[in-house]
């Protein structure tokens, strides 16, 4: 069964081993703290060992953030891998055909709407986990941010002003 926004699951569920994977793309139209510049795209495969359900996902997008030093709007290329395991209860329709397993909802906002994953809210929980903590325009803490050194430049030269004309006649008599 296909759902827009879900992975249904229940096959890996209810028959231990049998593995799933998915490519899944989406723009996370619902976050309003994170500024997407391409939707969150990569794999999510899930195989159950009949008491847990494992997950593993490899995701990437690109998104805007400030530099911690200037402030400056800063676009990174964000990779991050999951692997998440959740609890399986019920005995699988593979083994019995007196009921079925079903995972177990222990998160404060659900993951699972009967046995299939909500995409969004999956990818939003590891997108969130691995952002960068602060974000650097020049990449390293190390030199000065690119744009402290622009804006120092052409703000008010250093020196006195006597000798910065008398620094100017010179580089003219070189000429």
């Amino acid at each position: 069964m296909k759902r827009e926004g879900l992975l249904d699951l229940n096959e890996a569920v209810q028959h231990p081993g049998k593995k799933l994977a998915f490519d899944v793309k989406t723009e996370l139209q619902q976050e309003e703290d994170i500024d997407l510049l391409k939707p969150v795209t990569g794999e999510v495969r899930a195989v159950s060992t009949g008491n847990l359900l494992l997950l593993e996902a490899d995701l990437s997008t690109r998104a805007v953030f400030e530099c911690a030093r200037c402030g400056a709007a800063v676009e990174i290329d964000v990779e991050f891998s999951m692997e998440d395991q959740f609890a399986v209860e019920g005995v699988p329709s593979s083994y019995s055909h007196e009921g079925y397993a079903y995972v177990v909802a222990d998160e404060p906002e659900p993951m699972f709407q009967d046995n299939a994953l909500i995409v969004d809210r999956y990818v939003r929980q590891g997108l969130i986990l691995n952002l960068p903590s602060q974000p650097l325009c020049s990449g390293s803490w190390d030199g000065p941010c690119q744009n402290e050194v622009s804006t120092s430049e052409q703000e008010a030269p250093s020196g006195h002003p006597a000798f910065q004309s008398l620094g100017g006649l010179k580089s003219e008599d070189e000429e």
